[in-house]
C-alpha cells in the first residue's frame, strides 16, 4: 500500500492533479497499465482489502490520498439520481443505461471500448455500427460514452 501511495503521488502530486488526469484521459486504462508496469496490481490489492466493488479511481484515491471510496454501484446510483439519461431517448438511452449497468459490474475500462457493443445486452440493437447510428455515428457514440464517464466521476470535479 505504501509503495502504491508513493508511486501514485510521484506521478500525481495532488489529488486534484490525479482527478484532472483521470477525467481528461479518454482511456483510463493507461493509468492502470502504468501502475501495473510498476508492479502494482489494483485488482489484487482490492481483493486483499475486500474492496472488489470499488472503482479503480476510488481505490487509487483511497490508497494515495486517504479519500473515502465509493463503490461502482454508488457511482451508478448517483448518475441515475442526476437524470443524466434525460437528454437521450429511445435506443440511445437504453444503450447508455446498459453501459452504466456494465460499469457497475465490470468497471470503467470495459465501457470505454467499442467491443462491448458485441456482447449482451447490446446484440439486440444490432451491430456496433447500427448502435452508433442511434447517436449520429461513431463520433456521437464516443462523445456519449465520454459524457457518461464524466457523469460517473462528476462529484470529483476540481
Amino acid at each position: 500500500t505504501d509503495y502504491t501511495k508513493e508511486n501514485v503521488r510521484g506521478e500525481f502530486a495532488t489529488l486534484d492533479a490525479f482527478i484532472r488526469e483521470w477525467r481528461q484521459d479518454p482511456q483510463k486504462e493507461k493509468i492502470r497499465d502504468m501502475l501495473l508496469e510498476r508492479g502494482i496490481d489494483l485488482e489484487l490489492m482490492k481483493a486483499e482489502q475486500g474492496m472488489e466493488g470499488v472503482d479503480d479511481f476510488d481505490f487509487i484515491c483511497h490508497v494515495a490520498y486517504d479519500k473515502k471510496p465509493l463503490t461502482r454501484r454508488e457511482r451508478a446510483g448517483n448518475v441515475k439520481k442526476r437524470d443524466f439519461f434525460g437528454k437521450y431517448s429511445g435506443v440511445a438511452r437504453e444503450v447508455l443505461e446498459a453501459l452504466l449497468d456494465k460499469y457497475m459490474n465490470m468497471g470503467i475500462y470495459e465501457i470505454e471500448k467499442t467491443d462491448i457493443l458485441k456482447l449482451d445486452p447490446f446484440l439486440k440493437y444490432g451491430k456496433p455500427s447500427k448502435i452508433s447510428s442511434y447517436f449520429g455515428g461513431k463520433d456521437g457514440y464516443m462523445n456519449a460514452v465520454r459524457e457518461l464517464a464524466d457523469a460517473i466521476y462528476m462529484d470529483e470535479v476540481s
